[in-house]
């Protein structure tokens, strides 16, 4: 019969640190109240397996890269058109368009908090155990053109593919240059049908012409993005005018 004291030990060389590290307390606790071995064991079992959860989910917001702090609870939905509570909160909490690959297309100027809600979708998808990557589009062009300059663009965008949904923030930004675009392009057409894209824009579609030098490039691009897509256009004020018109407004109080 194997000695109980070497437990620990056999513990951790089966990689089982939680379950070496607390079965002391939950042993003298199924003895304190009558436990069976199997009760004991399964107890033992649920410690491990939450355990391994909490650092899986931790890997995957370490990896994620998302602003910190943005919510769909902090977001000023009163504030802004086209922002469908009700729809966003169900793109945050359900995985079934990640799962079919679908998109999420967020539209509207400067200042509406695009970023923000793409973010907050981003960490309720974390939660929910699925890999997600946040990259300023600029950031993720030098990326991309840099491993194609390597001859390595194939192997970039095959890295990507562990990422079920791919935020490309501000892709209006990306300049109008035929090495930016053809990366950019290639990424989308990569992950067409195979991995959901949330792409948020300044620009309108109408307007890619700005960002796609080929007619025929941006056509092609936009035709794959919502072919399978959610689409949000946002309008209203943006968020630094608004807190600009709260701080006079307190001033103006302050001094009545």
């Amino acid at each position: 019969m194997a000695d109980a004291a070497t437990l620990p030990l056999l513990l951790r060389q089966l990689r089982l640190p939680t379950m070496a590290g607390c079965h002391a307390e939950v042993t003298e606790r199924a003895f304190a109240q009558g436990w069976s071995v199997s009760e004991t064991l399964a107890t033992l079992c649920e410690y491990e397996l939450a355990e391994r959860e909490r650092r899986r989910l931790q890997r995957f917001l370490k990896e994620a890269r998302l602003p910190a702090g943005k919510t769909l609870a902090n977001f000023e939905f009163d504030a802004i058109t086209g922002a469908d509570r009700q729809q966003l909160s169900a793109l945050a909490c359900e995985t079934g368009w990640i799962e079919a690959a679908r998109n999420l297309l967020l539209f509207g100027p400067s200042g509406l908090g695009k970023s923000h809600l793409a973010a907050a979708i981003g960490h309720a998808l974390v939660d929910q155990g699925q890999r997600v990557r946040y990259m300023p589009a600029s950031e993720l062009v030098q990326d991309l053109q840099t491993a194609k300059h390597a001859l390595r663009l194939a192997e970039a965008l095959s890295k990507l593919d562990k990422y079920r949904l791919l935020i490309i923030d501000d892709i209006g930004y990306v300049q109008r240059s035929e090495a930016e675009t053809s990366v950019l392009f290639e990424l989308i057409a990569h992950r067409y049908e195979a991995g959901s894209v949330l792409i948020t824009s300044n620009q309108p579609f109408s307007a890619w012409d700005r960002i796609f030098p080929d007619d025929m490039m941006a056509v092609a691009a936009i035709d794959r993005l919502i072919h399978h897509a959610h689409i949000v256009e946002l309008g209203g004020e943006s968020y630094r005018r608004r807190a600009y018109t709260r701080q006079r407004q307190e001033k103006i109080t302050e001094n009545s």
